[in-house]
């Protein structure tokens, strides 16, 4: 009885396994923090699309080849190789990287690319301090204090999603919708960030107009510029505004992709949106694909999200007195509440298959 209370079940030889495992499983995510430290490397000076390039290399080669110095391509060639990244072939010394693995690493803008996360989460030390020092005292963390090479990432990230799935699969998914940009329609992102999404339905429906929000005004300077070199800035347009405040126009539709769960006041923001659009006018909205139950979350993706939600969604809205839902903290729920308290009669979750997010499209 004594050891069942003291160790659990099984007494004191299990409760030894258990601890033995678990050590091994916190070191092994220690592992993988360091090896996402070398990816992002890897990222940063395109040493991954340099061997889906031109092939497998020596440490030597690929140091002459991407410009880097020999014994760090060696030290870094040999960390990814043992964690699975790479491979090596001893008679040659060369290491490769395999074309299952080119996808997630190399292939920019594509539907698998990972590399603007490893861009993101290599950013997000920057700000460890001061989520540290919020921790302690509330708060929370500006989105000015974010550098540069965060924002960069989160567009990388979102690009395959606003080049493979945007049209095809979130538009398609209301015709309505989609006839209505085809004819031409204005059309406004709240939330809009570096203007990615934007610049693909300019491409995809050039009848329609567009115009993009965001508060942060650096991001709507690098939207701006896309814009202008992307060769739709004839149709698409940004402003700084705080959309919570109100919108200066009425909209045929109006997209949020992942805004909602970070906006300081949400119901403000929403109902903001409703007025802004046409009597017949289209809301969609994406957002994290989750549970209001926490056991429904548990998992890898479950814990990226609070992780993620804790140095970025959560933090950044409360740095602003907002009520920091968190990138959790707009289940399906939540949104019919929020958006039957800002006026929305009618909210349809929309069938997408999407481990990432939900879509939803609303009528005012």
């Amino acid at each position: 009885m004594h050891d069942t209370a003291r160790f659990g079940e099984g007494g004191q030889d299990a409760f030894a396994e258990r601890r033995q495992a678990f050590t091994e499983r916190v070191l092994g995510d220690q592992t993988a923090s360091l090896v996402t430290m070398m990816a992002a490397l890897g990222d940063r000076l395109g040493l991954f699309k340099e061997l889906a390039r031109r092939g497998p290399a020596t440490s030597g080669e690929l140091a002459e080849r991407a410009g880097i110095q020999e014994r760090y391509a060696r030290e870094w060639l040999a960390a990814l190789e043992n964690a699975g990244y790479l491979s090596y072939d001893p008679p040659s010394g060369r290491f490769a990287l395999p074309d299952a693995h080119a996808a997630a690493l190399a292939d920019e803008g594509g539907p698998f690319f990972l590399g603007g996360p490893l861009q993101m989460l290599g950013s997000l030390s920057a700000v460890l301090d001061r989520v540290s020092d919020a921790f302690r005292s509330g708060g929370g963390v500006p989105q000015s204090a974010y550098p540069v090479s965060f924002w960069e990432g989160m567009e990388r990230f979102t690009a395959g999603w606003f080049e493979h799935l945007l049209v095809d699969q979130w538009v398609a998914a209301v015709p309505e919708l989609q006839e209505r940009l085809e004819r031409g329609a204005l059309v406004a992102d709240v939330g809009c960030g570096r203007g990615r999404a934007l610049r693909r339905l300019a491409r995809a429906f050039p009848r329609s107009r567009f115009v993009g929000y965001d508060v942060f005004a650096p991001n709507v300077e690098a939207a701006r510029g896309s814009a202008q070199a992307a060769g739709v800035a004839d149709r698409v347009r940004f402003e700084t505004r705080d959309a919570s405040a109100g919108l200066p126009e009425r909209y045929d539709a109006v997209f949020t992709f992942d805004v909602v769960h970070d906006a300081v006041d949400p119901v403000a923001l929403l109902r903001s949106i409703r007025r802004s659009l046409a009597d017949d006018g289209i809301y969609v909205c994406l957002d994290i694909n989750c549970s209001d139950k926490l056991e429904d979350n548990h998992g890898p993706l479950g814990a990226l999200f609070h992780s993620v939600s804790t140095l970025y969604c959560m933090t950044t809205s409360l740095a602003e007195g907002g009520l920091g839902l968190g990138a959790m903290g707009l289940p399906e729920p939540k949104l019919r509440e929020l958006a039957g308290a800002a006026g929305f009669r009618e909210v349809r979750k929309l069938p997408i298959e999407d481990p990432f997010n939900n879509l939803y499209e609303l009528r005012p």
